[in-house]
């Protein structure tokens, strides 16, 4: 039990001794103490007032004595207009560090019995991940990372957008103008090599458009009479027939694209346990439909169209299938919905997908549960900003894309350029510097996506990503690599002492409460699937040790038992650092 808990427990008993009424637990608030005033742990004293019939500060006293008399941890109080903080003992503080946050499981919540599964990714196999894939992928991995710690069973799943007109382009331009070039002769990975001629069929497309607007056509039946854009629909058309050649043009250049993406998950060091295609969900739906026709949910229009009447719900009314039978995104979605749940029969299921797919997800999830499926309740979007660049928004059709592995490519470059100009690689063979680099510019590269809310825009600055003083990942990195460091100077393997007498310095005590909030960051980060709490967590952490290392002696403390105490404080800072990082998916290094 938390010292928190223990608080609740007893600001309950006290309620129910001096006022004769009974709290629920969860209707008292408990606050960190603000810095300005003495304490550890605040009880928000307001609602009590109308029992007592007393002022805030007469409730506050009575409450805090009796919590004096009853709670062995604490050990005074004072009480500031509504708010009661309570001191708590060194002694608590001491047991906290040792007994707790020094364990190997520390952070590790057991097993909950609730399944969850966490889709991301989600590509189109006609082009390389960019950076908007990346804080896709980075977000839904970390949430996974941090579902898994808060005791879940997770499954992380991956939709690949394997087929449409999208695809077809690609394919098309490539049978045009390719001849014959594989990844192999090119030295381009395949992803690379197949947005290529996705970039190809753009620019061609457009010539043809100009062309025939030049020869008296409206852009509009320009765009439709181009002759490449009605041969990728012929294409298109050929692959839903089943047309061998189509096909086996399809499923060589997707390969191609596959192993590209396998390079680049790697290289991101996110993973998947199930891969679901598109190419084999597209023809799912169509029974729900009529699951759905039969209930007297949707209805069907004169043309045969079927439709769904959200507006009584502020939404509208959507079309779930066309007059001519065939699918639209939200038949498929549904379906998809079914052949997931039937799969894995989870608890919950978070589709990390942009803003942009706000309101698609809205219906979706209303649908679902207007069909009476009981597992729609644990549906979530994990709605994220887009992510700009201060040269301006990425758009793919023209080639402008942020690519991920450039991208990648160009953060471990400038994490090698700073790192050397700041002398931090002394003594490193070539292998440990690359190894360094890439931990460095991978690291800063995913603490910067991470550490802001999803649901916000970002703007990425690779430059201010990189900066060992900064709100960012190789600031923490640093801290991390300077704790193993006085660690290895005093030869340190293992917590040394458990007795240490002394009473605890301002900073010991800040470091160890700091410390023990850590189960709880984990707690809030899983409810609201926010890798930006553990991320700002671990930053605050890494400050505050910092502060602690320029202020209080470690390694030249003349009281043995201060020594071996303040070390102990040290590892629990670096395992926490660690593990917060790792949650994050983000590496830290023993030696910089």
């Amino acid at each position: 039990m938390t010292i928190e808990n223990t608080i609740v427990e007893h600001v309950k008993n006290a309620v129910q001794s001096l006022y004769q009424t009974e709290v629920a637990a969860d209707s008292i608030v408990i606050q960190e103490t603000r810095k300005e005033f003495e304490g550890q742990v605040t009880v928000v004293i307001f609602p009590f007032t109308r029992l007592s019939k007393t002022s805030p500060e007469q409730t506050g006293t009575r409450i805090g004595e009796y919590l004096m008399q009853h709670v062995a941890e604490v050990t005074g109080f004072n009480v500031i207009k509504g708010f009661l903080n309570l001191s708590v003992s060194d002694q608590h503080w001491v047991d906290q560090l040792l007994g707790n946050v020094l364990n190997e499981s520390y952070g590790q919540f057991p097993s909950n019995g609730q399944k969850v599964m966490v889709e991301y990714s989600s590509p189109n196999t006609n082009k390389p991940l960019h950076l908007g894939h990346v804080r896709n992928n980075l977000l839904g991995y970390s949430v996974s990372e941090i579902l898994s710690a808060n005791g879940y069973d997770v499954i992380k799943v991956n939709l690949v957008n394997d087929r449409g007109i999208h695809i077809c382009k690609s394919m098309l331009a490539w049978q045009l103008f390719g001849n014959g070039e594989t990844p192999e002769s090119s030295g381009l990975k395949g992803d690379h090599l197949v947005g290529k001629y996705y970039v190809i069929f753009d620019k061609e497309y457009k010539k043809q458009i100009e062309e025939l607007v030049s020869s008296g056509q409206t852009e509009e039946e320009a765009k439709k009479n181009a002759p490449v854009i009605k041969q990728a629909q012929e294409m298109l058309l050929k692959w839903e027939a089943g047309d061998q050649e189509v096909l086996k043009l399809w499923q060589m250049m997707n390969g191609w694209v596959y192993a590209g993406f396998d390079i680049t998950y790697k290289r991101l060091g996110v993973d998947f346990a199930k891969y679901y295609y598109e190419s084999d969900t597209y023809l799912l739906g169509k029974d729900t439909i009529q699951e759905g026709l039969d209930m007297g949910v949707f209805f069907r229009k004169d043309d045969g169209s079927v439709w769904i009447d959200l507006t009584e719900d502020g939404l509208d009314q959507k079309l779930v299938l066309r007059a001519d039978g065939t699918s639209v995104y939200i038949t498929q979605d549904l379906g998809t919905a079914q052949l997931k749940y039937d799969d894995y029969k989870m608890d919950k299921s978070i589709y990390v997908v942009g803003n942009e797919q706000d309101y698609h997800f809205k219906v979706l999830f209303l649908i679902l549960q207007k069909l009476g499926k009981s597992w729609a309740e644990g549906l979530y979007h994990l709605s994220y900003g887009m992510v700009d660049l201060p040269s301006g928004k990425m758009k793919s059709r023209e080639g402008t894309v942020v690519d991920a592995d450039e991208l990648m490519d160009d953060m471990i470059r400038t994490a090698k350029e700073r790192t050397e100009e700041l002398g931090k690689v002394d003594g490193f063979s070539e292998s440990e510097k690359a190894n360094l680099y890439d931990m460095i510019g991978l690291g800063a590269l995913k603490f910067f996506l991470l550490k802001v809310e999803p649901k916000k825009r970002l703007l990425f600055d690779p430059n201010e990503s990189i900066d060992f003083q900064g709100h960012t990942g190789p600031f923490i990195q640093y801290t991390h690599a300077r704790i193993r460091s006085v660690l290895a100077k005093a030869g340190y393997s293992t917590k040394l002492t458990s007795n240490y007498q002394e009473g605890l310095t301002v900073l010991e005590r800040e470091l160890i409460v700091t410390l023990a909030k850590y189960p709880d960051v984990i707690d809030a980060a899983a409810r609201e699937y926010s890798p930006a709490m553990i991320a700002n967590y671990i930053y605050e952490l890494s400050k505050l040790y910092n502060k602690f290392y320029h202020e209080e002696s470690i390694l030249k403390a003349e009281d043995p038992d201060v020594r071996n105490f303040r070390l102990d404080l040290s590892l629990a800072s670096s395992s926490v650092i660690s593990k917060g990082m790792k949650l994050l998916g983000i590496r830290v290094p023993e030696r910089m």
